[in-house]
């Protein structure tokens, strides 16, 4: 019996150190440096890795207001990530997009882009009153604060994110188009998250994009695959999960 909870406990710490840090993380467990910044409602993003905090303030005057902190890392270090509304469509085309990426100084830069061709982009006042904006990078990850206003009466909006790899002389380079770039977008309940409504959003209706051919914007297209840490590794840490189970039983019986 001793040598079988031996190897059992070997087996575990093995197998332990094999699952990625991602799988357990959350939006709840994230913190930020400027004192103060605290947000009533958060979610993790379904693809690219990405987390969004929000508190929505439908008595603010004269708009009400939504604050946002978007958290992702970009396609590689010298990329750029976006967070957008859209007032239109549920895809890029129409995206009212704040985009952050470092300038040549290193500096780290948060600007507006009105995403109206799948061709190119070019920085661009949006539809919303942008109230406030800054951004961080740190640790790989790049993390943008702003404050919108929004129409009156607002319930839920189109949200779209999006990652990318290179910036050239200040115009982000287009992204990606692997199945998680092209799913990177849900419909944001701004009120306080609801049961049932997975943590203030839900899944836009499936609809890919048409490529770009030039500069890279602020959002993807299709459907969406889970919620919380993102649909694979959510399966992925499940399912260790249930195989340490297994195991566990196996060399226990045995």
């Amino acid at each position: 019996m001793a040598s079988s909870l031996s190897s059992l406990l070997l087996l575990l710490a093995s197998i332990a150190m094999l699952i990625s840090p991602t799988v357990s993380q959350t939006c709840r467990s994230q913190t930020f440096t400027q004192a103060n910044t605290n947000f009533t409602n958060c979610v993790d993003l379904p693809s690219l890795r990405a987390y969004l905090h929000w508190t929505y303030n439908p008595t603010a005057r004269p708009n009400p207001t939504l604050s946002i902190a978007f958290i992702a890392p970009p396609a590689r270090p010298a990329g750029w990530v976006a967070w957008a509304l859209n007032p239109t469509a549920t895809g890029m085309l129409g995206a009212q997009s704040l985009i952050a990426f470092r300038d040549t100084n290193g500096s780290v830069v948060v600007r507006t882009y009105n995403i109206s061709s799948y061709s190119s982009i070019a920085e661009s006042r949006i539809s919303y009153e942008v109230i406030n904006r800054r951004g961080e990078y740190s640790d790989g990850v790049f993390r943008i604060f702003a404050t919108l206003a929004l129409p009156a009466g607002s319930a839920e909006v189109n949200q779209v994110w999006q990652v990318g790899g290179a910036v050239t002389n200040g115009v982000p380079v287009r992204h990606d188009f692997s199945p998680e770039n092209l799913s990177s977008r849900a419909v944001l309940r701004l009120g306080s998250a609801a049961a049932g409504d997975r943590n203030g959003t839900t899944e836009a209706p499936a609809s890919a994009p048409a490529p770009m051919s030039g500069g890279g914007g602020g959002g993807g297209g299709g459907t969406p695959g889970g919620n919380d840490t993102g649909g694979s590794e959510r399966i992925l840490g499940n399912g260790l999960y249930g195989v340490l189970v297994l195991l566990a039983v196996f060399v226990l019986g045995f």
